[in-house]
């Protein structure tokens, strides 16, 4: 699981800049929609809204604007058609990559991933061709020692547990993400955010020059509008990994 705890600290490094928080605030609106329009606009029955709400909440998102998503849903507010769509493509050096985007308009989204592929040296895939390599996983980050919360995570459900830069990652399934949440803070750890995600299943190593070509694509489809998270199999090489979080 190390790929993917490499992959949040690039992350978060990368989202620092306002420009970045402002997209992210866009993208966690949608979301937030598209959870309330699916199991309804009160978070306490519904998981899904419940997590975008924390989310928008860790990235300081004004509590008007949460309203505002949640109204858009219940056709309070104005209302917005979205869909969500999984594209699935071929980065440099053959690295899979998954595209979730949420959108009103697939034929416009498809036109421009398939671009930003394209430009990048590599393609749009059909369905199916690398979804296999990716599975649906819950993560939850955790600050504390590693010792402790691996214990309260194994005795709260989790099935796996890894650190990188003092951050700690419990990894459940993700129908068990809320009690295993649960369970974490009912034994005084200390849960910093949690998100149902996609994971690479394994990843493969590739150039460094491959991996700057692969996150430069993936930074590309991450600014699109419509596209809500982007996850690739590739292993960020140190000296890579070490210019970004650096």
């Amino acid at each position: 699981m190390s790929g993917h705890s490499k992959w949040s600290t690039i992350k978060r490094a990368k989202g620092a800049t306002d420009a970045k928080r402002a997209a992210q605030f866009t993208k966690v609106s949608r979301e937030i929609t598209i959870a309330a329009k699916i199991g309804g606009g009160d978070p306490a029955a519904n998981p899904r809204l419940r997590l975008a709400i924390d989310k928008g909440r860790g990235l300081n998102m004004p509590n008007d604007n949460i309203k505002r998503a949640i109204e858009r849903a219940s056709g309070l507010g104005q209302t917005d058609a979205y869909e969500e769509i999984t594209y699935e493509g071929y980065g440099p050096g053959g690295v899979a990559v998954l595209i979730e985007a949420a959108t009103d308009n697939r034929n416009r989204t498809a036109s421009e991933v398939r671009s930003l592929f394209t430009k990048a040296g590599g393609a749009l895939a059909s369905t199916g061709a690398v979804a296999w390599q990716f599975h649906a996983r819950g993560v939850i980050e955790c600050s504390g020692a590693m010792d402790l919360v691996g214990e309260a995570a194994i005795e709260a459900g989790a099935e796996d547990v890894d650190e990188d830069q003092g951050v700690i990652y419990v990894y459940a399934d993700p129908a068990q993400m809320e009690s295993v949440r649960a369970g974490l803070e009912q034994r005084g750890v200390a849960v910093k955010n949690a998100e149902a995600g996609i994971v690479a299943k394994s990843t493969v190593d590739v150039s460094a020059d491959d991996a700057r070509k692969n996150l430069k694509l993936i930074d590309a489809l991450e600014d699109l509008d419509d596209v809500q998270r982007v996850t690739a199999n590739f292993e960020v090489p140190p000296e890579v990994f070490a210019e970004l979080a650096g």
